[in-house]
């Protein structure tokens, strides 16, 4: 079940969130996302954080500006987060997320990806999503350098 998040996700979030952030070269930053961050989050973008549940939050979306100005008011970029691979939460998560965001008007969707996530670069792909960048050793974290990738699905207008 896709369901809008609420503040009493925000500690599974955080979870989810902050395993990635500790454990993988999958998202670039260092600083874990404290349960205030994730309250703000909510508050200030409420029709654009979902949860998977399960009898429990699998995973979750969530997309916001890609870049200030008003030129770029209708792309956003987004992050997705699973707890487990291969059990079809991402695929109902971005298809929730592509409809949803197209419906608030939004025209392009941007996945900026780790060089080193092959599985989420597949997983993109997978969905529509084309490779529209390469920026290498843009990123540095654990004592390497890293590259990013930028994938861009155009949304459906309804």
């Amino acid at each position: 079940m896709i369901r809008a998040a609420t503040p009493t996700d925000i500690a599974a979030i955080a979870d989810l969130w902050n395993r990635m952030i500790r454990d993988t070269a999958a998202t670039f930053t260092t600083e874990e996302k404290s349960s205030a961050a994730l309250a703000t989050m909510l508050q200030d973008r409420p029709d654009a954080v979902w949860i998977a549940d399960h009898g429990g939050v699998a995973g979750f979306i969530t997309w916001g500006p890609f870049r200030t100005g008003p030129g770029y008011a209708r792309t956003i970029e987004h992050t997705i987060i699973t707890g487990k691979e291969g059990q079809g939460t991402g695929t109902a998560l971005i298809q929730h997320a592509r409809l949803t965001a197209a419906a608030q008007g939004y025209h392009a969707m941007i996945a900026a990806i780790s060089g080193e996530n092959l599985a989420a670069q597949r997983f993109h792909a997978r969905h529509g999503f084309e490779m529209v960048g390469h920026l290498p050793q843009v990123g540095h974290k654990a004592g390497r350098w890293l590259d990013l990738i930028l994938m861009q699905k155009t949304l459906e207008s309804h």
